[in-house]
């Protein structure tokens, strides 16, 4: 096992402490040698991850005139997020270094899911979030034993932050939207779904996008099942962003987009401005023949009460943005009303009652 650039292509041992390629900065992968039989797959940390339910949604179906629409509940695993994926392995490698303090920076559930497998670990932890997060997120870090630094303004600069407080102190930066074993560890989800689903994928899949963990590792997990012919076939992937913050949307549309410092979103889970993978997120994208649209902060508030009401799921906006982008991606003719699709229920309505 080793790191690869996404840009460069060279490699470098794995190791939880580089985060970015040594030759030319850009971000890193996961990669294996073929050539040895014996190489040890990452080390997880759990807390029963994974092996999250597929259902399917009636009666939002025939509400906005889909065949077929399917949920995949990651809202159920242990800290109520996908990113429960991520963590066990980030700090299974984390752990397994001999690493004992740990900086992230997040929103709020990656830094929930981070503590939590910390904890587990017998890591301490440092979590910086914008002081507009959610209480019930910034309980459940508490509440985990991570030391909690809020930050005033937009999602950004609790980064920032949280950069200057790795400088300070030198402890490691576990950050989710660069770290590699946070990506190696979220491709479970495709993997599951294809061990869910055989060779029934769905035409489509639509996922929230701010940073683009989840969509990148879906990517590269199905791509990769192609290649090995495990699957005849890559789902188009489509990535949602609240019009407030859509870089993803700007770039892949040709549109333009300038970031407000005021802006906020009730959507906190996607509110990112400047993604660190966004090449690799445009890739995933695209290579399938998929898109991006934004959503209003009043259809993702409309579309997380029609999920509960009319099928008794409780997602956060953040989650609900998706269902409000499959309707905008109907609208427009990208969607088909024959068409199968399926939606990732990425976090708990528990989490954020915006």
């Amino acid at each position: 096992m080793y790191f690869e650039c996404i840009d460069c292509a060279s490699s470098t041992i794995a190791n939880p402490t580089i985060l970015r390629c040594p030759d030319c900065n850009s971000p890193l992968i996961i990669n294996y040698d073929a050539s040895q039989s014996n190489y040890e797959l990452p080390k997880t940390i759990t807390l029963g991850e994974g092996n999250t339910s597929i259902i399917e949604l009636t009666r939002f179906s025939q509400a906005i005139g889909i065949t077929k629409v399917y949920a995949k509940l990651e809202n159920t695993n242990p800290t109520g997020s996908f990113k429960d994926r991520g963590s066990s392995v980030m700090i299974g490698a984390i752990s397994s270094a001999g690493i004992k303090d740990i900086v992230e920076d997040s929103s709020g559930n990656a830094g929930a899911s981070v503590a939590a497998y910390a904890a587990r670990a017998n890591i301490s932890t440092h979590i910086f979030v914008p002081e507009s997060a959610p209480k019930a997120k910034i309980d459940q870090i508490t509440v985990y034993g991570a030391t909690v630094h809020k930050v005033p303004g937009h999602r950004d600069n609790a980064t920032k932050k949280a950069h200057d407080f790795v400088s300070q102190t030198g402890f490691l930066y576990a950050s989710h939207n660069i770290n590699p074993y946070f990506l190696e560890g979220t491709k479970s989800f495709a993997f599951e779904l294809v061990d869910q689903l055989k060779n029934n994928l769905p035409d489509h899949i639509v996922i929230p996008v701010g940073n683009g963990s989840l969509l990148i590792a879906t990517y590269l997990t199905l791509k990769h099942l192609k290649n090995l012919g495990s699957i005849t076939r890559v789902p188009k992937l489509h990535a949602i962003q609240s019009e407030r913050f859509m870089p993803i949307v700007a770039e892949v549309n040709d549109t333009q987009w300038q970031f407000d410092q005021n802006a906020t979103t009730v959507a906190g889970g996607i509110a990112s401005s400047n993604p660190p993978r966004l090449k690799q997120i445009l890739t995933s994208i695209n290579e399938f023949n998929g898109s991006a649209a934004s959503v209003t902060e009043e259809s993702i508030l409309g579309y997380r009460s029609l999920l509960a009401e009319s099928e008794g799921i409780y997602m956060e906006p953040t989650s609900s943005a998706a269902f409000a982008g499959l309707h905008a991606l109907a609208d427009k003719n990208i969607i088909g009303p024959s068409d199968t699709v399926l939606i990732p229920v990425t976090g708990n309505g528990l989490k954020d009652s915006n």
